[in-house]
Formats: structure tokens, C-alpha cells, sequence
């Protein structure tokens, strides 16, 4: 049986002008999660990232350290929700200062978000957000043969999303899931002829330790 890995991105730049770069603890991040795959002796027959630079930067620096030359697929279905965008119309900009008070106001954000469907006044709606991010992951199961393993680079929203569909409470696992993944914890999912199930979410063992140091949660 097959297995799609999903890791959330390396740490951004929270509070930056440019909060899609990753900050030097993220390559850091980057480097042990790509270590622990090795350590794994998981080969990968199709590698996925989404557009942005964090997941991009994010793959390219963990399959070095992975001592992997597989091809990076991007596909923006794997890219996060626009928080700018949904903070812009239900949480009157959510500054991103202070940590914790940015956290409350996006989660009050991202629940008034779901609430407003297909309605809602951002670019894209949950409803259309949770489509695409399911789409991406059958469409990637699909490509898998028997017994291969598939990697994804994605962030925390869709991570979310994805494990809580597969739970048959999606809005649940946005709101809930979303605010405890750590940055580059891995999400494994079985994929198989009964279809994908989720079968561990948020692992983190990489960041214990010695390496208890890089844990971060945004």
C-alpha cells in the first residue's frame, strides 16, 4: 500500500514585509524534516509543492538534505488560503504584531470565512478552497501505482482541511487542526483501493530532542 507524505512548510517571515520567505530557522526546519525522511528510507515516486515561496524553498532545501533529484510538480492547489485576504474583510486587517492576538482574530476570521460560503466577499470561498485542496490530493493518489509513495510541501490551512475531510468534518478540521500544525510536522495519509485515510497528522519527532530548539507553530 501506497503512502502520500505531507509536510507543512519551514517557518515564514511573520510580522516581515514579506511573510512568504522563509526565515533562516525555517531552512532550518527544512533540512531536519528532509533528514528524517532519509532516516525513513522512504522513496518517493511523485514529489508535489504549491507555488508559494515558503513551500517552494521549503521542498527544494528538505530534498537536499533527502539526497532526493526527484522533479517538484507545482501546483497552486496546494497553496495556502489568502489570510491577507479573508483577514481584510472579517477581521479589519488582523496586523501581524503580536502573535497570539493575531491567532484569535484569525481564527474569528477563518470561522466567519466558513460561515459565509459560497457568498462570502473574499476572492476565493471555503467552499471553493476546500475543492481544490481534495482535488489535488486525488488527483495525486490517482497518479500513484501500486505500492508507490507520494510527497507533498503545503501549509497549515490545507493541511487542515484535507485531514478533516477525510475525518467527514472538513470546517472542524480547518479551525481546529489548522492552529496546531507545526511547521514541517508530516501528515501521513494511506492510499489504497478503499481510497485515502488519513492515518497520522502533525508528527513531529524531527523537532524533539536535540532539535526541541526549532519548534515553531507559525
Amino acid at each position: 500500500m501506497g503512502a502520500i507524505y505531507l509536510i507543512r512548510h519551514g517557518q515564514a517571515s511573520f510580522g516581515a514585509a514579506d511573510y512568504d520567505a522563509l526565515s533562516p530557522l525555517g531552512f532550518e526546519q527544512s533540512a531536519v524534516v528532509g533528514a528524517e525522511l532519509k532516516r525513513r528510507g522512504i522513496e518517493f515516486a511523485q514529489v508535489r509543492s504549491g507555488t508559494l515561496a515558503r513551500q517552494r524553498d521549503t521542498a527544494a532545501t528538505a530534498l537536499k538534505a533527502l539526497g532526493s533529484a526527484a522533479e517538484v510538480v507545482e501546483d497552486e492547489r496546494w497553496n495556502e488560503y489568502d489570510h491577507v485576504d479573508i483577514s481584510r474583510h472579517h477581521a479589519d486587517g488582523a496586523p501581524q504584531q503580536d502573535g497570539r492576538e493575531y491567532q484569535r482574530l484569525l481564527d474569528a476570521a477563518l470561522t466567519a470565512w466558513v460561515e459565509s460560503g459560497e457568498d462570502g466577499p473574499c476572492a476565493e470561498s471555503w467552499p471553493a478552497f476546500l475543492s481544490r485542496c481534495t482535488a489535488a490530493l486525488a488527483e495525486l493518489a490517482g497518479s500513484l501505482g501500486k505500492g508507490e509513495n507520494g510527497l507533498v510541501f503545503t501549509s497549515g490551512g490545507v493541511l487542515g482541511a484535507v485531514a478533516g475531510a477525510l475525518m467527514g468534518v472538513p470546517d472542524a478540521g480547518l479551525r481546529k487542526l489548522n492552529r496546531v500544525t507545526v511547521n514541517t510536522g508530516i501528515t501521513k495519509l494511506v492510499s489504497g483501493r478503499g481510497g485515502v485515510t488519513l492515518l497520522s497528522f502533525n508528527e513531529h519527532p524531527h523537532l524533539e530532542g536535540e532539535t526541541a530548539r526549532l519548534l515553531s507553530y507559525r
